[in-house]
């Protein structure tokens, strides 16, 4: 049996460039994982191996390794920044215990981590926060720490001080001992040695300590009391309260190096092994029934229990689709049978892999705790829970966001045609934020995703991995319908053929729904006008029928139908007769309640240098575009925005040039709201015009 609490699942995430995967590979290389440090503007990391994460020089898939530190089994893995890949942290924090929150020392708190940290703060993931990148001009550890407090109202508690800053940062002292670690010039990380605290820190350091030991007594009365009697706890009475302070969320113990210059790594992954939790110190997750409703049980981490296991990721490669798999209770064995509780059916474990990035370790069984990929699974998805076919449960499933973005493709040749379908269905199930829809119209392929930057290196993926040479149309955004009037209305449906009949009629009240409550339906029927078992069919009548919407065909939202009363016939009425009685009272009262256009609205955040503010918040308003802060900074301001998606297209280009390729920007989905009279218009136009095709 292997000792669980030597085991930690860990994840790194951060904003895009904040130095997530250059402290990958320098975790890798001090656990002797890898000899060979790969810098990713070489296009060379281990953990990016993708052609368009190497080109790029970012990370687009979570990649995972395992390594050892200190005796400990570390499972990480490296996370994309960018903020169309977030799925990616959102699914690899619902299986991780615990992670490394990066931030850059010169750009501090950015769009992304803010996204990312919710996302952890949702999955109730205990985090130790590196602050990255000290050597850089602009650095400036204090602020970062600031920063993280107010923006992100995160308790940074502060584990070590720098040792100089931008070119002269040298090393950093450990608040815990008063030792300074000091790194030479060589590049090595093995290169240092361990000091006195020097000589002009001394206050400085007494100061933050005396904070650090008070935040940890904090979590332990009897530490406290000595505390408060003048007795300083013992360095392991210091660390257990650290401890216990970072699995329950009360702070986050805050470092501070620089990655690419191998300075200070040595104390994360210490503070890993002794703060972050393992498997077994962390809430066991829920089990649900088939409506998603808690039962009340939950996934001990046992090796002995049965087995309760999440398909997290799916990757295809080479030798076939790989699932990766987060084991919460029992063991697999390979050759074993597990149940998957979302189809109902069993599936055999084939090979069990340990992965590096995109190398494997074959291995013959797994336990709790551990993170593995399984191959050759045939109908597992993302969030699919595998188990013990003699013990069936269902863990909490994950939940993706909708796409906001499409674009039209079609296949260049025939031969292009029939690996397209193929291709398509492999990458569908590696991500779920990307969805495949065929136009009935015009048959031509759609495919949807959360941004430009997605659905670009998707097409890319189609082209160099699966060899599908595809045109692209022009991007299509996501448009909603729904009504701003309560109508009231009747709908009889008589239809007399040889034989019965059909007989149905409603009356019935269409109204705008509370925003975000998508379809509801009542009935008030009393008395028996319209008998109880028909009221399903009524309702499956309109809830089919809202996925086209009256004016452009876009599906509708925010809709309450109460069927108020009706009719019936003992021999003509039957569910078929009702459900195309809603159906048509749908068509029928729909135009008569004022439906409108609405359209997706982003949130904005863009990072501009202080000279160019003014051409962008132009630029912005000439967008449609609310702007709702400006945040100055150190090197440059941030301005927050909410902006519609179909004015965002090519904005990054725009926004290159305005600020001589220094700006940046993020994007993400926010809501949804009615479209200008103009804007509505033409897209009413065009959905015609797409339809007369």
């Amino acid at each position: 049996m292997t000792d669980l609490t030597r085991y930690r699942n860990i994840g790194i995430f951060a904003h895009v460039d904040a130095g997530k995967t250059t402290t990958t590979e320098r975790i890798l290389k001090l656990t002797g994982k890898i000899h060979k440090i790969g810098e990713v503007h070489d296009g060379a990391a281990t953990t990016d191996f993708m052609d368009q994460e190497q080109e790029r020089g970012i990370t687009i898939q979570s990649a995972a390794t395992t390594c050892f530190w200190d005796d400990h089994r570390l499972n990480i893995i490296d996370t994309p920044g960018h903020v169309d890949f977030t799925i990616e942290v959102y699914r690899s924090l619902k299986v991780l215990d615990g992670g490394v929150g990066v931030f850059c020392g010169s750009g501090g708190v950015e769009p992304q981590s803010e996204t990312n940290w919710r996302y952890a703060n949702d999955s109730e993931v205990s985090r130790i926060i590196y602050i990255n990148k000290l050597d850089r001009t602009g650095a400036d550890f204090y602020r970062v720490v600031e920063q993280v407090r107010k923006v992100l109202g995160a308790n940074a508690l502060v584990m070590v001080l720098p040792i100089g800053i931008e070119e002269e940062f040298k090393g950093v002292v450990d608040l815990l001992t008063r030792k300074a670690w000091i790194w030479d010039d060589s590049g090595d990380p093995m290169n240092y040695t361990v000091e006195d605290v020097p000589a002009d820190m001394v206050d400085q350091v007494e100061t933050y300590r005396e904070q650090l030991i008070e935040a940890a007594v904090e979590q332990d009365d009897e530490a406290m009391e000595k505390y408060l009697d003048g007795e300083e706890p013992d360095l392991e009475t210091l660390k257990r309260c650290i401890r216990l302070g970072t699995i329950n969320l009360s702070f986050f113990p805050t470092y501070c190096g620089s990655s690419f210059k191998n300075k200070g790594v040595q104390l994360v992954l210490n503070a890993v092994v002794d703060y972050l939790p393992n498997p077994t110190e962390v809430k066991p997750q829920p089990e649900v029934d088939e409506e998603g409703t808690e039962t009340g049980e939950f996934a001990m981490v046992d090796e002995s229990a049965p087995l309760r296991a999440l398909a997290f990721k799916i990757m295809d490669d080479r030798y076939g689709a790989l699932t990766f798999i987060r084991i919460y209770a029992g063991r697999i064995e390979k050759g074993s049978n597990v149940l998957n509780t979302f189809t109902g059916k069993t599936e055999r474990i084939g090979r069990i892999v340990e992965m590096h990035a995109d190398s494997r370790n074959d291995v013959d069984s797994a336990q709790a705790g551990d993170i593995v990929a399984v191959l050759g699974m045939k109908n597992v998805q993302t969030g699919h829970t595998l188990c013990d076919p003699r013990h069936p449960a269902t863990l909490e499933p994950m939940v993706f966001p909708d796409p906001v973005i499409s674009v039209a493709i079609s296949p260049v040749d025939k031969a292009a045609s029939e690996k397209l379908g193929v291709a398509l269905g492999k990458m569908i199930q590696e991500d779920p934020s990307f969805r495949v829809e065929t136009d009935q119209e015009s048959g031509e392929t759609i495919i949807k995703g959360m941004g430009e930057l997605h659905l670009d290196i998707k097409v890319d993926i189609l082209k160099r991995t699966h060899l599908v040479e595809v045109e692209v149309g022009k991007p299509q955004v996501a448009y909603r319908e729904t009504i701003t009037k309560q109508v009231e209305d009747v709908y009889t449906h008589k239809k007399q053929t040889g034989g019965s009949g059909q007989f149905a009629k409603i009356d019935y009240l269409i109204e705008p729904g509370e925003v975000g409550s998508g379809f509801e339906f009542i009935s008030k029927v009393t008395g028996g006008n319209v008998p109880r078992e028909f009221w399903p069919a009524v309702q499956k009548g309109f809830e089919s029928s809202i996925e086209e919407g009256v004016l452009a065909g876009y599906p509708m939202q925010d809709i309450k139908v109460t069927l108020v009363d009706g009719g019936y016939h003992s021999v003509d009425s039957s569910a078929v007769a009702f459900e195309i009685a809603a159906k048509a009272a749908y068509r029928q009262t729909l135009p008569k309640a004022s439906p409108q256009i609405l359209e997706p609205i982003m949130k904005i955040d863009v990072f501009t240098p202080e000279d160019h503010v003014g051409d962008v918040i132009g630029d912005l308003n000439r967008r449609r575009g609310m702007i709702k802060a400006q945040e100055p900074g150190v090197s440059g301001v941030r301005v927050k925005a909410d902006a519609p998606l179909g004015e965002m297209f090519g904005y990054i280009g725009d926004l290159r040039t305005m600020t001589s390729g220094r700006g940046q920007f993020s994007m993400e989905f926010s809501h949804y709201a009615p479209c200008p009279r103009n804007i509505a218009d033409e897209v009413i136009k065009e959905a015609a015009e797409r339809n007369a095709k």
